[in-house]
Order: structure tokens, then sequence, then C-alpha cells
């Protein structure tokens, strides 16, 4: 018998070997119950080892993942019963939070915290609510609703899990009321577009008379320029006629004053020459001018012809 116990070990451990050898995923962490009961810490991602048979290993995400919880019936307030197909969770389990989180609601924490308190969430909306705010009024609201609930209960509770983001897909109504949205949707539409032509052609209408305000002010203004203008050249000619005039009274009077001048210089050359020598000298000038000499035979008759000729006048 002992000599099988060699082969016996050898057989053993190679079935044992590659039952406790194990590989951790990256983007994970390894948890281990040993007995039913969770061991203290956790292991990183790679190969690792464990007793088989006694322990179990479950691998953790740390990553961000999404979680989908789909087709969520509720209740509106009115009683009318609609289905959200999908509402994705985007979120994340802090590392260090893993052995507690786990020890505390088990591996599938996530059903706790996000798939059922997704469906908890959605029927308190929609019971809150009547079928137009959780269809169309209030439906754009939902995803920060579900976000911030479930993100103050994970904090309450410190679970370590970080909602990132929630998307909730629009909810499935009955058919009927559907169509009527449909078409409240279509009809709401055509006077959207009613209403925005409108305002485009009062917008062209008040273009238009915005321009034809510009070009009547336009207008105006080149006319008040133009007569601005026109006043201002009568204006320079009022002046040069008025600046030729002064040159014309200035150049007379300039004349009349040299005239004048000259004339009482003159009278004063003369006033100056009239003295008794000058008299003297133009009364003999005026006597020798006048003093006549006769030549010839018969002067002495000519002279009493001359005399005889007084007498009979």
């Amino acid at each position: 018998m002992m000599q099988f116990a060699p082969a016996i070990l050898i057989a053993v451990l190679s079935l044992m070997v590659p039952l406790s050898i194990h590989k951790i995923q990256e983007g994970h962490v390894g948890v281990y119950y040993r007995g039913g009961a969770l061991v203290s810490g956790y292991t990183e991602a790679g190969y690792n080892a464990m007793v088989p048979f006694v322990t179990n290993v479950y691998q953790m995400q740390i990553t961000i993942q999404t979680d989908e919880v789909i087709n969520i019936p509720c209740g509106t307030r009115g009683g009318v019963l609609v289905y959200f197909e999908k509402v994705e969770v985007v979120n994340r389990l802090a590392k260090d939070h893993v052995v507690d989180t786990v020890r505390s609601f088990g591996v599938h924490y996530d059903k706790i915290w996000i798939f059922d308190k997704i469906h908890h969430e959605i029927n308190q909306f929609c019971s809150q609510h009547s079928l137009q705010d959780v269809y169309i009024e209030k439906f754009d609201t939902v995803d920060d609703r579900i976000k911030e609930a479930l993100q103050k209960d994970c904090t309450e509770y410190d679970t370590g899990i970080e909602i990132i983001a929630v998307r909730v897909t629009k909810p499935k109504i009955p058919e009927v009321i559907r169509r009527n949205y449909e078409e409240m949707e279509a009809q709401k539409t055509q006077f959207m577009i009613a209403t925005e032509r409108q305002k485009v052609v009062e917008k062209e209408a008040q273009t238009e008379r915005a321009r034809a305000k510009i070009e009547a002010e336009k207008a105006a203004e080149v006319a008040y320029i133009r007569k601005q203008q026109d006043i201002m050249e009568q204006q320079a000619a009022q002046n040069i006629s008025s600046i030729k005039d002064q040159m014309h009274v200035a150049r007379e009077k300039a004349q009349a004053d040299a005239s004048a001048y000259r004339l009482k210089a003159e009278a004063d050359s003369n006033l100056a020459l009239l003295t008794p020598p000058y008299l003297e000298y133009v009364k003999a000038q005026a006597v020798a001018n006048a003093t006549k000499i006769y030549f010839g035979n018969s002067i002495p008759t000519m002279f009493g012809n001359m005399a005889f000729d007084d007498k009979k006048r």
C-alpha cells in the first residue's frame, strides 16, 4: 500500500493545484468566502491561489459599469399603466469599500441599491404625476431625479457606490393614447410652423418698415444737407459781394483821400509861393507878356487911327 502513496499524492496534487489556482480579471478584485464566512481582504487582478472545496472566490468589478433595468411597470396618478422599457445606470464601486459592501449586502449588492431602487423610484415618480407629466411635461427630469435618489441612499449607507449617470427610455403607453398624443404633437407642430411663419412675415414687414424709414431719413438728410449747402453758398456769395463793396469803398476813399491830400498840398504850396517878391515877379512876367513891339513906317498912322477908333467908341 505504501508503494502507491507517492502516486496517490501526485494524483491529488495534480487535481488540487488546478482547482486552487484562479485568475482575477483586470478591473476586478477577488473576495473569498471560506466555510461560508467572508474573508477580510481581497486579491488584485492576476493569478491567485486558494484552498479548493473550502474557499469560494467572487470577482467584484471596480471599474465603471452599466446596469440595465428593463420592463418596469408603473401606474400614473390617473391610473394609466405604462412601462419603462429600459433604465441604464452607470456606476462604480470603490475598491476600498468592496469587502464592507459585500459583507453587508452580498456579492449582488447592485440588486438592492440599483435594480430594486430603480423600480421603487420609477413607481414613486409615476404615482405622483399624471400621464401628461410622465410622458411629456416632466419626462426630461426623470434622469436627474433617479440619479439623485440613488446617490443619496448609497451615500447615506456608505456603500461606496458612485452613481455617474442615469438614462431612461421613453415609456410605453396604451396605443390609443399614443395615437392621440401623436395627433396632438402633429397639431402642435403645425401650430408652431404657422406661428413661425407669421413671425417671419412680421419680421419681413418690420424690416421693410425699417428700410423705408431709413430711406426716408436718408432722403431728408440729403435734402437738409443740400439746403444747408445752398444757404452756405448764398452766404459765401453775400460775403464775397460785401467784401468787394468794402474793397471798392476803401479804394474810392483812398483815392478821394489822395486827391484831397494832393489838392491841399498844392494849396499849401501855392500859399507858400504868394510872397511879395514872387507877386512882383509874376506881375513883371504879365507886363512882359502883354507888351507889343511894332516895326515899320506906318507906326504913327496906326496909332492915330487906333486913337480915332477909341474916340468913336
